[in-house]
């Protein structure tokens, strides 16, 4: 039997080293009252619950983390529900809620690693923002970096709360392509997403935390800017986009560790055998010399794979 504990897998594997077995976790699991009659407790309806009331939320909510965690055998627990949707209660919130999630754990012998959105680079509009940020770009570029760097200000005051309060990483997911291409050119990537995505990852190394950078679609022609700010890991490596985990292993694999690149897509619209070929070819080209976390992106998948995967 393993010695390792979930936390101890997925650091070594976020520091390019190999596990005992493949690590997995999944950005969000979104499919909770199919998988355990339960939902998350968040939303404006607990704004003015009383402090006490709202803890007890928190603590059923870490239960429900960690039943999914247990269930999916994660390490990483990534969080963000919290009862209510107002700061700072919310910040309060998810701080209680990873501490009763560690406790529960430490309890029953095992630990993972916890962590929570940490973003605050530009992604890709939605929305009436979309004409905003196509006018800064054509007519005022100095406006869309003044946002950017408001943008940072703002995100790395939460997260060195979140910091100090003994979460161990962030997972920062701003999306930054669609499936054919990324919404920024390289040369528009450059000037406004790089140099706030670099200082962000380097502040939170600076905290000693570990970082995830997500984003999906066809990252291909910004992925050499991604890897050079430094994450500790890029997710999700997503196939729907033509992003091939051989090739970017091959590139980037002695410089970032890599989560994902099975197509999620297929849940949806293929067959098992065909779900299946996916995950193992992620796990074929990923799982070498380690630096690979598996991820999927959609979770009931999960149930037929630990008979069938070599992990």
């Amino acid at each position: 039997m393993s010695k390792l504990t979930h936390r101890q897998r997925a650091i070594l594997a976020l520091e390019g080293k190999q596990a005992d077995y493949v690590p997995t976790f999944e950005l969000e699991f979104q499919l909770t009252e199919e998988a355990f009659g339960e939902k998350f407790y968040e939303g404006a309806e607990n704004n003015d619950l009383s402090e006490s009331d709202r803890l007890e939320l928190c603590r059923k909510n870490a239960e429900l983390y960690l039943a999914i965690a247990e269930r999916y055998e994660y390490s990483i627990i990534k969080i963000d529900h919290a009862p209510s949707n107002i700061f700072p209660q919310r910040g309060q919130e998810l701080v209680a809620t990873m501490r009763f999630i560690r406790e529960m754990a430490h309890k029953k012998g095992e630990d993972y690693l916890l962590i929570t959105h940490g973003d605050a680079t530009l992604a890709i509009p939605a929305g009436d923002s979309l004409y905003e940020i196509i006018e800064y770009l054509s007519d005022a570029p100095e406006k869309l970096k003044e946002k950017a760097e408001m943008n940072i200000y703002q995100r790395l005051g939460h997260c060195l709360y979140y910091a100090e309060a003994g979460f161990d990483g962030f997972a920062l997911c701003s999306d930054y392509a669609f499936n054919a291409n990324p919404f920024f050119s390289p040369t528009q990537f450059a000037e406004f997403v790089q140099p706030y995505l670099k200082r962000i990852v380097a502040a939170y190394r600076n905290m000693g935390k570990y970082v995830i950078k997500h984003t999906d679609g066809n990252i291909m022609p910004i992925l050499d800017m991604i890897v050079d700010c430094a994450p500790h890991a890029i997710h999700s490596i997503d196939p729907q986009g033509g992003m091939d985990i051989a090739e970017v292993k091959r590139l980037y694999g002695s410089q970032v560790a890599l989560c994902g690149n099975v197509n999620c897509g297929l849940i949806e619209t293929g067959t098992e055998d065909e779900v299946l070929a996916s995950c193992e070819y992620a796990m074929k080209h990923g799982k070498p010399n380690g630096g690979y976390i598996f991820q999927v992106a959609i979770l009931p998948i999960k149930e037929c794979l630990w008979t069938n995967m070599n992990w």
